[in-house]
């Protein structure tokens, strides 16, 4: 998947709506490549992994749609906080995933994907502080954060013994 902050202009406010379309599309694509992944791999463990990811996305998704749907709520959504991450898409190759994959390689695709939506989220509440779609953007990008550092407790526990 490709990077997503080059698609949004730095310190640009886009319109409720154009915001809202531009996330709505990042999600699917998401969903999409999680789907993609899903079908190819044949390791259970990592068609999990894939899986709970893949259902996260549309669960953001539908959220976005229904913002766009109902309007923009700006209240309510005060206590959605990033949650700090191990930044382990660094130490992590970015490779396409392939058939043979398991649950590790699924966890550093995951991973990946993840930091992507962070990003681009990041990117998102920069260009649009005090602006009534804010806070929206704010809870995704809290709810991705927490799903990276999940993704990323899962593979420390997982692959990264002291031994």
């Amino acid at each position: 998947m490709k990077r997503v902050c080059p698609t949004i202009e730095e310190g640009v406010c886009y319109t409720v709506e154009a915001a809202l379309e531009m996330a709505i599309q990042m999600e699917e694509e998401g969903f999409r490549s999680y789907l993609f992944a899903v079908r190819l791999v044949k390791d259970r463990a990592a068609k999990m992994i894939l899986k709970d990811a893949a259902i996260d996305e549309l669960k953001h998704k539908q959220e976005l749609e229904l913002a766009l749907l109902e309007g923009v709520d700006a209240g309510g959504e005060g206590l959605a906080r990033e949650v700090p991450t191990m930044n382990l898409d660094y130490m992590l190759e970015q490779t396409e995933i392939s058939q043979d994959a398991d649950a590790r390689e699924a966890l550093a695709y995951s991973i990946h994907l993840e930091k992507n939506a962070i990003e681009f989220y990041k990117c998102l509440v920069n260009g649009c502080e005090g602006a009534p779609m804010a806070p929206v953007f704010k809870k995704l990008l809290a709810d991705e954060s927490k799903h990276l550092r999940e993704l990323e407790d899962m593979y420390e526990r997982h692959f990264m013994t002291e031994n």
